[in-house]
Parts: C-alpha cells; structure tokens; sequence
C-alpha cells in the first residue's frame, strides 16, 4: 500500500471531522459519557477493525477515547487509515 504525500493527507482530512494529523498518524478523541461508554465504545471498534485487518491504537481515559491510526508496515498514513478513521466515525 502506497504512503500518502502531505498534500494527499490534508486533503483527506477535510473528509473528517475532529481528526487531526500527529506526525505519521491520524488521531481523534471521543468524547463517551463515562468509561462505561468508553468501553463500549472501544468494543465497537473491534468489528470493523478486524473486517479491514487494520487496527487502531487506542487510549482510554475514563470518558474519553482516544484513536490513533497510521500503517504501521508502511511506515505511515495510507489510504485504509482514512477509511478506517471514516468507519469509525459511524460508530459514535
């Protein structure tokens, strides 16, 4: 899979809502209620994560989730971090 240039990156961005750009990653924090929800938050994310073979990093802080997707094997943001990102965004 092909990295992405800094042009090719920004303007996927404008796609989504809340995530920013951290160096080779993509990252958002979700606001969830409580853990409770931020569990079940980090739960959903499972299925489409392994549908698409591609996995997030994830932190919990008792509300809050925060992602963080890069290909890991590319050294990099590619087109299936933006696809992944868009995927979760449904879930919330």
């Amino acid at each position: 899979m092909a990295l992405l240039d800094d042009a090719q990156v920004t303007e996927k961005l404008k796609s989504l809502d809340g995530w920013q750009r951290k160096g080779d990653e993509i990252v958002r924090a979700f606001r969830c209620g409580d853990f409770v929800g931020s569990v079940d938050f980090v739960n959903r994310l499972v299925e489409p994560a392994e549908t698409m073979g591609h996995h997030p990093d994830v932190s919990i802080s008792w509300d809050t989730v925060t992602v963080s997707i890069s290909t890991h094997s590319e050294g990099g943001l590619t087109v299936a971090d933006f696809k992944l990102a868009a995927e979760i965004d449904t879930l919330i």
